[in-house]
């Protein structure tokens, strides 16, 4: 039996008597039925009709007709949440997936991320941070609605037993459904303990569960931040200045004000914006003001010019991260030294649905509808703007049409409260797929210098890292900085997990004009390539064999070690590859979880095919089987489309790309086989959203290597004649 998980008495409060409910853990967003249904004509969606009569906290209510409603926390971007979360409650709770409706929760302290500290969704910890807390709540409630119907039928409560919404007695005959003892339960008082299923009870979690947004995507009832109506909506469409840093000096929309559909032009922080009836029109006339912009000190700066800044700064000693042993040293005394210069490029997120946002500003308060990663962030952008407080500003999240970090930004929120607030109207802001290239923040670009050495019998003894990059953090949350370190840049370069005696890792800022965001896997997407790579030129100095050299610097931590013997076991390692085909392999540890690739490739006319890829994961405790295969699997073809294909480039201190014909994604048909074998554990989860994107570029990379001899230095992959 899972020990007891004690409840702190201080957390418990009650609702008052005219709702006749319990709130227990959390405060709840008051009133809820406020938050829960949105103005139906926005299409965002709806609750329960009836009034809940047990409110056990603030996830969850149980009308009186049954109905069980849960409010999921986090952004559904395609990862499953909408899924695995109900799945933790409702395994606690006693219920079916099918017995509950699941909507997003609204913007409130109730529902920040603990680990994170904030009210969002990233760094894969949507279900490493609700594992006890969801289970929690579900098995509090479960416990008092159990109580309650022990107490009408006078029996001890350990004696029943929950099953599908009913609390079932001994006798096997009688049972009570949720909702004849909700009214009793929220009389109740409150238990000091609860006790959690064991592993061995579990009817829900570790099972394969169809997604519960899947029907509304398919049928097209589920609505993306694009399909909000409002009634009296207008929509906008911004020019910003192509120089990034640029500043508008002044315009002439003469020949615009007037046409047909044009209601407002107005100058913003962001540039000017066009108001109009709808998105086509707001787009015809966009294009035909006439704007002077003053372009700023980035003007003439283009992509050679920032890697020679980079360069410049690879020359320079920087701040020590991370410093074991005495790498110098060991390097002067190496028997075989390798060295090797990484270039990774600026990235952009390219999600599907562009950027976008509806804001209803009025005296009394502000509805945002908005694809968000960043509930409170959109919050307190708007409380910023309009001078509201919190409880007036009522954040309702729609469907994401794809995140990748983007959509923890809040300029298109910024843009779309602002324009509202000035014409008293509600406003959506649409942006372009040139909008969003050209204006949006970016993976940083880096340079990256690394230098090995192996003793006289072919050990690794000596590792050194120097890293050149843009901060996010700086920009983002300058405090986080410390020392001149931006963690996030230097994630996946240091604490490696492999036994080198003697290793230190470096880090240099660089400034550059471009705004620098967290990108799917942030540091790790790009330094897990650089190490994993590197690792196979030590490989390959010392005459190892890459998973050999793998394996004994991964003596002692046996949960890796799992995880790459599976890979290589599925992928055929070690024995002869096709003709003309090479295998690379690539580990990473991070966000809780281990991942280990295998890709097998060949080259035709000088560019690379990937045919297949196999994937092992160890990402403790499995929640939903089948979402942990398509996150691994979509993080792959993300991190193949950053491979084989994608760069940001400047010219003029302007973006040169604008859409997918310059910035391509991976096509179906260069998508490679995928095959995603679990490792089964009992450890608590770990995170599959981001971790499945580090390891491809280095197990390509390294297959190409092992094919041609040739290693790759820099992405995307473009192989000397």
């Amino acid at each position: 039996m899972t020990a007891p998980v004690r409840i702190d008495r201080r957390a418990f409060l009650r609702l008052g008597a005219s709702g006749g409910g319990l709130l227990l853990g959390l405060q709840l967003p008051a009133p809820l039925a406020r938050w829960v249904v949105p103005a139906a004509s926005a299409g965002v969606g709806t609750a329960m009709a009836t009034p809940a009569e047990f409110v056990p906290n603030a996830w969850l209510r149980i009308g009186s007709d049954g109905g069980i409603l849960f409010l999921v926390a986090r952004s559904e971007m395609g990862q499953g949440v909408m899924t695995a979360l109900p799945m933790l409650l409702a395994e606690e709770l006693g219920v079916g997936l099918d017995q509950i409706v699941v909507r997003f929760a609204p913007a409130d302290p109730a529902y920040v991320n603990i680990r994170i500290g904030r009210q969002l969704t990233g760094g894969s910890t949507s279900v490493r941070e609700a594992w006890y807390r969801l289970r929690e709540a579900g098995a509090l409630a479960r416990t008092v609605l159990i109580e309650a119907a022990a107490a009408r039928w006078g029996i001890i409560p350990a004696t029943c037993r929950v099953e599908r919404a009913q609390v079932l007695h001994p006798d096997g005959e009688q049972r009570l459904d949720f909702a004849a003892l909700a009214v009793a339960a929220a009389a109740l008082p409150l238990p000091a303990a609860v006790t959690l299923k064991p592993a061995a009870a579990w009817q829900l979690i570790g099972t394969p569960a169809p997604r519960l947004d899947s029907p509304d995507k398919v049928n097209g009832r589920a609505r993306f931040g694009l399909d909000v109506r409002l009634t009296e909506k207008a929509v906008a469409c911004v020019v910003r200045c192509p120089v990034f840093g640029g500043r508008l000096r002044g315009f002439d929309a003469d020949a615009v004000e007037g046409l047909p559909g044009v209601i407002a032009v107005l100058p913003i922080s962001s540039g000017v914006a066009v108001v109009a009836a709808d998105t086509w029109i707001a787009l015809q006339a966009r294009r035909m003001l006439r704007i002077d912009w003053e372009p700023g000190p980035a003007a003439g700066l283009g992509s050679a010019a920032l890697r020679a800044r980079s360069a410049a700064r690879l020359e320079q000693a920087g701040t020590i991260v991370e410093d074991q042993g005495d790498a110098l040293t060991a390097l002067a005394a190496a028997s075989t030294r390798v060295e090797a210069l990484y270039e990774v490029p600026y990235q952009a997120h390219a999600c599907l649905e562009p950027m976008n946002c509806t804001a209803d500003v009025r005296a009394d308060g502000c509805d945002l509808y908005v694809p968000t990663q960043d509930q409170g962030g959109a919050q307190q952008a708007t409380m910023e703007i309009t001078g509201l407080p919190a409880a007036q500003v009522r954040v309702h999240t729609t469907f994401l049409g794809g995140g990748f970090g983007r959509r923890l930004e809040q300029d298109f929120v910024r843009e779309a409260v602002a324009l509202s607030k000035a014409l008293g109207r509600p406003i959506q802001v649409v942006w372009t797929r040139e909008d969003d290239l050209r204006h949006g923040v970016y993976r940083p670009a880096g340079l990256n210098r690394l230098r090995g050495g192996l003793d006289r019998a072919g050990r690794l003894v000596a590792w050194q890292h120097r890293v050149v990059a843009p901060s996010i953090l700086a920009r983002v949350a300058p405090a986080a900085v410390a020392d001149g370190v931006d963690r996030t840049a230097v994630d996946g370069a240091v604490d490696l997990p492999y036994a080198i005696p003697n290793r230190q890792v470096q880090y240099r800022q660089v400034d550059s004009p471009l705004p620098v965001g967290f990108w799917r896997a942030v540091g790790t997407s790009q330094n897990t390539w650089i190490t994993e790579c590197f690792l196979d030129e030590l490989a390959a100095a010392g005459g190892r064999d890459p998973l050999a050299l793998r394996r004994t610097l991964l003596q002692g931590r046996p949960r890796h070690l799992a995880v790459l013997d599976l890979a290589a076991q599925k992928a055929g390692w070690g024995a002869p590859a096709a003709d003309g085909r090479g295998r690379g392999i690539a580990l990473v540890d991070a966000f809780g979880s281990i991942v280990v690739q295998v890709a097998e490739v060949s080259l035709q006319a000088g560019v690379v095919r990937v045919h297949r890829v196999v994937c092992a994961v160890d990402c403790g405790t499995v929640v939903n089987p089948d979402g942990v295969v398509a996150q691994l699997e979509g993080g792959i073809l993300f991190g193949l489309t950053a491979t084989l294909k994608g760069a940001i480039t400047i010219a003029d201190g302007q973006v040169e790309q604008g859409n997918f014909d310059t910035y391509p994604l991976l096509r179906a048909s260069e998508t490679p086989v995928v095959e995603v074998h679990i490792v089964p554990s009992t450890e608590p989860p770990g995170g599959v959203g981001e971790p499945g994107v580090s390891p491809i570029a280095a197990a390509v990379c390294n297959a190409v290597f092992a094919a041609t001899g040739q290693p790759v230095h820099s992405l995307p992959i473009r192989l000397r004649a």
